[in-house]
């Protein structure tokens, strides 16, 4: 017997790349029943959710409360979410959620839509909406990975990881595979790989909220510095981020900004020696094929909560700001001071040093400092 199981994941591309352990555990069925996931995702998420394994289908719907811009909750959106629901007819559904979200809303239009039995984690009383519910405790607290949480509200639905599974974060093999095997991606041929191995870095400056934006001139510093130790340098971003990527290029990077999709992009991840990047999808895409990141992180999110999982990192930028834990999608302080206190420099060394620590090549300056003698530091 198949037991299908709607899992939601409605926010963007990252939240659903570190749901991906979550999912397998789910997909590995319980009690020996098999399962069969159906991922519902909104707009954003939904390129990631089909790079994820175990996914049997991806459903998208834009979330009226998580959506930005957000859609009006209109009878005929809630009717798209009920129609979505009738397709999938699941056995049940797991509402997976980070420590700031309430899955009662969409508990509330999954029931009316017919599901029988919804788990998520809620500090709020749940009523008749939550046939199981996590509460924060000293068994589930606020304070863990992303991904560790979503492991473990699968974990109370009765999913746990199959044997060998290490719980890392992972895409579909072939997604890592692409860019070793000679991916057709525009813009990737000039990057590939030698016989040598890793041959190139990627800075990815673009993030969705400016409060975790290191500056556009940092960036484009950096991609000079670490030409000029000899690197190999691609500028990432999306098609709406050009103009940014252009000018982070300059002269001295590959300017890939708008010609790569999830895919695409995870096979470029892939094959780097490492990622430069904030706090954005990339940052776990990378994790999730294994690439150390150097994350250029705001303390508006906690970074043990969200931070890059699984895979060696430098973590950049003041975590004891006053900006610290506000959630804050514009900075509240003058000068942005957490980020742009994080010189070019200091993001080249940390570069060095991750290279250093993780073995991993990107060109044949690998040992030399950002400054000609200054070292790795």
């Amino acid at each position: 017997m198949t037991r299908r199981v709607l899992v939601a994941r409605l926010d963007s591309l990252g939240d659903v790349v570190l749901a991906g352990p979550a999912v397998r555990a789910v997909a590995s069925g319980r009690l020996g029943e098999a399962s069969e996931v159906w991922l519902l995702c909104g707009p954003q998420g939904a390129p990631a959710g089909r790079l994820l394994p175990g996914v049997h289908r991806v459903l998208t719907w834009s979330c009226p409360w998580i959506a930005d811009p957000a859609p009006a909750p209109t009878d005929e959106h809630i009717t798209e979410l009920r129609e979505l629901v009738r397709t999938c007819a699941p056995d049940e559904a797991v509402i997976l959620t980070s420590f700031h979200q309430s899955p009662l809303p969409l508990a509330l239009l999954l029931r009316l839509a017919g599901v029988a039995t919804i788990v998520g984690a809620s500090v709020d009383y749940a009523g008749s909406l939550l046939d199981v519910r996590l509460r924060p405790g000293e068994d589930f607290p606020e304070d863990q990975p992303e991904a560790l949480r979503a492991l473990r509200i699968a974990a109370a639905a009765g999913y746990t990881l199959p044997a060998g599974d290490d719980g890392r974060l992972r895409l579909l093999p072939a997604v890592s595979a692409d860019i070793r095997g000679g991916a057709t991606q525009p813009g990737l041929m000039p990057l590939r790989p030698g016989s040598s191995g890793l041959a190139y870095l990627v800075v990815h400056p673009g993030t969705d909220a400016p409060a975790r934006s290191w500056p556009a001139t940092h960036f484009r510093s950096l991609v000079a510095m670490l030409a000029d130790c000899g690197f190999r340098v691609a500028v990432t971003g999306g098609p709406r981020e050009r103009e940014l990527t252009r000018f982070v290029a300059g002269t001295d990077g590959v300017d890939l900004g708008g010609r790569t999709d999830a895919a695409g992009l995870a096979a470029l991840l892939a094959g780097a020696a490492a990622v430069i990047t904030g706090n954005t999808g990339p940052a776990h895409l990378a994790a999730a094929v294994g690439t150390p990141v150097v994350s250029l992180f705001a303390p508006v999110v906690p970074a043990v909560r969200w931070a890059p999982y699984g895979v060696d990192s430098e973590i950049l930028g003041d975590q004891d700001a006053p900006c610290r834990g506000s959630r804050a999608r514009i900075c509240p302080l003058p000068g942005h001071p957490c980020l742009t206190g994080v010189t070019a420099e200091d993001a080249a060394r940390a570069t060095l040093r991750l290279l250093s620590r993780t073995g991993r090549q990107a060109g044949p300056a690998a040992s030399a400092g950002p400054t000609g003698d200054e070292g790795a530091a």
